[in-house]
């Protein structure tokens, strides 16, 4: 079992006075869309229990991103970005590769422009079908971000990225 006793981080030196003064947010900048985000590197995982609107909005106060579960209707994500404009940077809509999923994306992304980042989510990423899923998300979304995966293999990472 392991512990923290068996974890060693070292730091390097450091110009800073004090722990206050240190910031996890990172700016980015994404190859295919070209956005750019400013923000903790943290995303909260597409599960019903915690991708939630709640979470979205408690978590964008600390800039870290949510992914949202794809059960919210899309009247649903009309009402919270409506109503939570400055969270808007912080959230994904979530879609699996069917056909209801990816038109539910596209109904969503209609409804609510200030929405510019999608996940796609499934167990195998690795497959050819996800694949060309990504590819035609990114063809008829290209101003969005796309955060797609699961994947295992360093292959299929840069296939997914280039």
């Amino acid at each position: 079992k392991l512990d923290f006793k068996d974890v060693l981080i070292r730091p390097k030196r450091s110009t800073l006075a004090s722990r206050r003064e240190v910031s996890l947010e990172r700016p980015f900048v994404f190859k295919h869309s070209k956005r750019e985000w400013n923000g903790v590197p943290i995303i909260v995982a597409n599960m019903d229990t915690v991708g939630t609107f709640d979470m979205a909005t408690i978590m964008s106060k600390h800039g870290c991103m949510v992914t949202v579960h794809k059960h919210y209707t899309v009247a649903e994500w009309k009402m919270f970005a409506d109503a939570n404009p400055e969270v808007m940077p912080y959230v994904a809509v979530s879609a699996g590769t069917s056909r209801s999923d990816l038109d539910k994306v596209d109904e969503i992304i209609k409804a609510c422009p200030s929405v510019t980042c999608i996940c796609l989510d499934v167990a195998n990423g690795y497959s050819e079908a996800f694949i060309g899923t990504v590819r035609e998300v990114r063809a008829k979304h290209p101003s969005h971000t796309i955060i797609a995966g699961n994947v295992v293999t360093n292959e299929m990472t840069e296939e997914l990225i280039l």
